[in-house]
């Protein structure tokens, strides 16, 4: 953001949101007591996608809200789309709102000839003249390397770990014990264990490999005492379920009293639906960085509990906006 020397107003802010996720848009607007930019967006017949800002921005300091789940490449080209039209218009900045980034899981080389896609990603957006990009818990903070512009990667854990303690204080959740997946998430699990250490909360890691480099994984050991405990599985993403559903067996059998899980972003791709029904998972708590799906919450019920973030990144745009420290959030 350029550094300027007059006070901030309002009037020269200007929230746009694509089709990917109009309620949290709507949240987070809400949250600001800011209307929601007004813009025409379709899809003609051949599948191509046309955009238009109805509204002047120029000179204004535009967010763009996009997150990149369900149809990821319609989404990311929408919000490209959106990006050029803002800086066509003379915007002042134009930052990427990206709740769920998407193709965050591909940030490494992990085969001969494949593509690094979150670069890619990255690449786009700043071809079309992003400033700046706000998002939550990438799969990998060194994606945050991939970009030249700043980019404010938020975390879902203080939000999440809320939830956590308050099932305890409830009685619901009783000698609580972190799980993560694999050696990937272990940092992840020992924030949470500081967080809820006040809560005698222990911390335990689960290992597992991919034989066929796709989305399903096997659960081979599990590193940590959970035995007469209630489990927490944390995660970044769930997508099919396969991993949560196979460390929640495992964790069972090594004796926890209960297990559930809390990730950030709820995708439930795939047989997720039946995998979680088939499994003891006996809740899982995520966020709404990308909408739910009515036919998997009615399938699934309580067996799901969202909460919202839209007022995160709303403190987020705030601070951007007005140039204060957005570190703040992260406690």
């Amino acid at each position: 953001m350029p550094i300027i020397d007059e006070p901030r107003t309002t009037d020269r802010l200007t929230i746009f949101g694509g089709r990917s996720h109009p309620a949290f848009t709507a949240a987070v607007c809400a949250h600001l007591g800011h209307p929601v930019g007004r813009a025409r967006l379709r899809t003609f017949s051949d599948g191509a996608i046309e955009v238009k800002l109805e509204e002047n921005v120029r000179g204004h300091d535009v967010f763009i809200i996009q997150s990149g789940h369900q149809a990821p490449n319609d989404f990311l080209m929408e919000l490209a789309f959106l990006i050029d039209a803002a800086r066509r218009a003379s915007a002042r900045s134009v930052t990427a709102v990206l709740p769920y980034f998407p193709y965050m899981k591909g940030d490494k080389k992990d085969e001969p000839r494949v593509s690094i896609r979150a670069r890619v990603v990255a690449d786009i957006l700043e071809a079309v003249g992003v400033d700046r990009v706000l998002t939550m818990d990438l799969h990998a903070a060194q994606l945050q390397g991939f970009f030249k512009v700043p980019v404010d990667n938020l975390y879902g854990l203080p939000v999440l770990a809320q939830e956590i303690e308050a099932e305890v204080r409830a009685g619901m959740i009783e000698q609580p014990v972190i799980v993560a997946p694999d050696a990937g998430r272990a940092s992840l699990a020992r924030a949470y264990q500081r967080r809820l250490a006040h809560l005698g909360a222990g911390v335990a890691v689960g290992d597992k490999v991919r034989p066929e480099l796709d989305e399903k994984s096997e659960v081979t050991a599990l590193l940590g005492d959970v035995r007469g405990r209630d489990a927490v599985l944390v995660d970044d993403i769930i997508f099919t379920g396969g991993t949560l559903c196979g460390m929640a067996d495992e964790v069972m059998k090594a004796g926890a009293r209960s297990v559930r899980a809390v990730v950030s972003h709820g995708l439930f791709t795939g047989g997720a639906v039946e995998r979680i029904s088939a499994s003891p998972l006996r809740e899982i708590i995520f966020t709404d960085t990308v909408p739910l799906d009515p036919r998997t919450a009615e399938q699934l019920g309580d067996r799901l509990r969202q909460v919202s973030v839209a007022s995160l990144f709303a403190e987020a745009i705030r601070s951007v906006f007005h140039q204060t420290s957005i570190s703040r959030l992260f406690t």
